[in-house]
C-alpha cells in the first residue's frame, strides 16, 4: 500500500533530521514507526517505566526520588 501525505517543507525537514539521527532514511524511519504502531510498541512509556521499576531495588535508606530532589535543593 502506498500513501501520499502533504506536509510543509519545515515539517519534512524535522522528520528527515529525526530519521537521520537514527541512521535511517526518511522512508525506512516512517516504515519503522508504522511497524511499531501496528505491534503496539510505540508510546509504551508507561510499560517501560513499570519494567524499570520492577528491576530497580529499593533505596537502602528508604528515600524516594522526591526525597533526593528535595535534599539536593536544600544543600545548595
Amino acid at each position: 500500500m502506498t500513501v501520499t501525505i502533504k506536509i510543509s517543507d519545515e515539517q519534512a525537514a524535522v522528520l528527515q533530521a529525526r530519521a537521520a539521527a537514527q541512521g535511517l532514511s526518511l522512508e525506512k524511519w516512517l516504515q519503522s514507526l508504522a511497524e511499531q504502531e501496528a505491534h503496539g510498541t510505540a508510546g509504551s512509556v508507561v510499560d517501560e517505566m513499570r519494567s524499570l521499576r520492577a528491576r530497580v531495588k529499593p533505596d537502602p535508606e528508604g528515600w524516594t526520588t522526591r526525597d533526593y530532589v528535595n535534599y539536593g535543593r536544600r544543600s545548595q
